[in-house]
């Protein structure tokens, strides 16, 4: 297992009996690690980044028309930069809301998505982008349920047989020098794991034990971080760590974050180990709890989104 500034690099290609430890390491550590070895041919990213720069470069009354108001409660589409909130504050960038391409559904964040006209190949490099990296998704959580002694179809067979999958490409555009905003601000992500593409632009920071540490892009990795529910399953062994953005390379910088989630309808409990006690909640970044709800794992999406974009929530949901 290689480091880069206390961010693992782990090959995920091998036997899962060798992956699993230095996963579990890495999810009791920072919560956040780099996998290479992913199956995920490099082609495909190129030509997602190519069609995403051009998307972003259209007038914005043009992206308009996917506006994420015209997506209802499947929740898809684009935003303006300064619409996202994070911790109530305007974030620094804009954004494509993508998931699986479902018929119209009355749930909330499931349904048909909404694609530009322009490029026209956006569509068919998004959905096929979905399947690869949801299928590295799915290694990956086979691995970290060997690393918490479970056998590796745990996750699958009680959470993540009908996954809420979600897919983001966000465009932070270069921050003047002086400028003291946040592209994205402090936060931690609400499911299970999330699967991060980045370009060579730099600005992605994460919250360790040590501090604040830069989470370079590496070549043909992807960044994985965990969210909330593993930091909730697992009684605070695992961490739902902090992390943030800030864009001053003086170039765009495009991310691609897809979620694998637990089902909409999961009910979300603790795993079966031999764990620690829930740790001390004002280390928390945001103060708030992840032990202290109940209920399924769509009502505790709702009531973080719901944050997220306000205005919106109160039009759709």
């Amino acid at each position: 297992m290689e480091s880069t500034r206390h961010i693992p690099v782990i090959d995920i290609s091998r036997d899962l009996a060798e992956v699993a430890p230095e996963i579990d390491a890495a999810c009791r550590d920072t919560g956040f690690f780099c996998v290479t070895g992913h199956g995920v041919a490099p082609a495909l990213l190129q030509r997602l980044d190519a069609l995403a720069r051009e998307f972003f470069a259209l007038p914005e009354d043009e992206k308009a028309a996917i506006d994420m108001r015209r997506g209802g409660r499947a929740w898809r589409g684009w935003f303006p930069v300064g619409r996202e909130l994070t911790s109530g504050a305007p974030d620094q960038k804009e954004g494509l809301y993508f998931g699986q391409e479902l018929p119209p559904n009355e749930r909330p964040l499931h349904g048909p998505n909404l694609f530009p006209a322009r490029p026209a190949d956006l569509r068919a490099a998004v959905l096929e982008y979905i399947d690869a990296v949801t299928q590295l998704g799915q290694r990956v959580l086979r691995a970290t349920a060997v690393g918490l002694g479970l056998d590796e179809a745990w996750f699958e067979r009680h959470l993540t047989r009908d996954p809420l999958v979600l897919f983001r490409i966000f465009h932070y555009p270069p921050l003047r020098e002086g400028d003291e905003r946040w592209s994205v601000g402090e936060h931690t992500d609400y499911g299970l794991i999330t699967i991060l593409a980045q370009d060579a632009s730099g600005g992605l920071e994460v919250r360790g034990p040590g501090g604040w540490t830069a989470a370079p892009a590496i070549p043909d990795t992807f960044v994985v971080n965990l969210g909330d529910m593993l930091e909730r399953m697992t009684g605070g062994r695992y961490k739902s760590t902090p992390h943030r953005v800030r864009n001053t390379g003086g170039a765009d910088r495009l991310s691609f974050p897809l979620f694998l989630d637990p089902a909409w309808d999961a009910e979300v409990l603790p795993v079966p180990f031999h764990h620690t006690s829930h740790p001390d909640e004002t280390e928390r970044w945001d103060g708030a709890s992840v032990h202290d709800w109940s209920g399924t794992y769509g009502d505790y999406l709702l009531t973080k989104i719901g944050r997220v974009f306000p205005d919106l929530r109160d039009e759709v949901l």
